[in-house]
């Protein structure tokens, strides 16, 4: 069973930054895409950047330019760098990834909260 464990959520002030982290148990190189979504609360899960594993990566216009994937095979994880984060980013963030076999798969969120 694939599994997807994030990490790096936390309490930041507005305008701070922070990274998340999403740990494949298997290589990224059996998804077709891995992103990262968030659900804040009383809300739909909603789709923050969608990263294709033969490279080009989509971010939503509300953190185009604040919100940089990154990725490193030999850990099989992904990064999420948030930057200048508002009150409105503030959301459980899940990391997904679309498998080679069609499959979805879903880590267990990691909270992000930004507030002063």
């Amino acid at each position: 069973q694939v599994q997807l464990v994030e990490s790096g959520g936390g309490l930041v002030q507005p305008g701070g930054s922070l990274r998340l982290s999403c740990v494949a148990s298997e290589s990224i190189f059996n998804f077709i895409h891995m992103d990262w979504y968030r659900q804040a609360p009383g809300k739909q899960r909603d789709l923050v950047a969608r990263m294709a594993v033969g490279g080009s990566i989509y971010y939503v216009d509300s953190v185009k330019g604040r919100a940089t994937v990154s990725r490193d095979d030999a850990k099989n994880t992904v990064y999420l760098q948030m930057n200048s984060l508002k009150p409105e980013d503030t959301a459980v963030y899940y990391c997904h990834g679309f498998s080679v076999s069609y499959r979805d798969y879903w880590g267990q969120g990691t909270q992000v909260t930004v507030s002063s």
